[in-house]
């Protein structure tokens, strides 16, 4: 019976690691159309978005959270900032010049997504 108990106490473990280090959000493809991201309950959804390098990506922000932290994004890398109103959207444009990845954050680092762009 122990080993029953050990081997759940394993399989715990794992998923833990999985969940919190190893598993990683899909990436949503931008197209013509803005992209949606709810900010609500501590995160964007989606937090991992894909865009073509070099032209101008709308995202299209919907707050949710009332918390102070989920006032504002900022895309530090990008030099832009936007004030997220409460139960409005609010359209913001990005324009990732080179490959790579920009981190898109509240103001307090708690909310966090990824702009890919290739």
């Amino acid at each position: 019976m122990s080993w029953l108990v050990n081997l759940a106490g394993i399989a715990a473990i794992a998923f833990v690691v999985w969940w919190f280090w190893l598993s990683r959000p899909r990436a949503v493809r931008a197209g013509a159309e803005p992209i949606d991201i709810l900010v609500d309950n501590g995160v964007y959804t989606p937090s991992v978005i894909e865009v073509p390098a070099g032209a101008p990506v709308r995202l299209r922000f919907l707050r949710k959270d009332p918390s102070p932290c989920a006032e504002e994004v900022r895309f530090d890398d990008l030099g832009v900032t936007a004030e997220l109103p409460v139960g409005k959207r609010r359209e913001v444009t990005v324009v990732p010049a080179v490959p790579g990845e920009y981190a898109f954050t509240c103001q307090m680092r708690m909310y966090r997504g990824t702009l890919i762009a290739r």
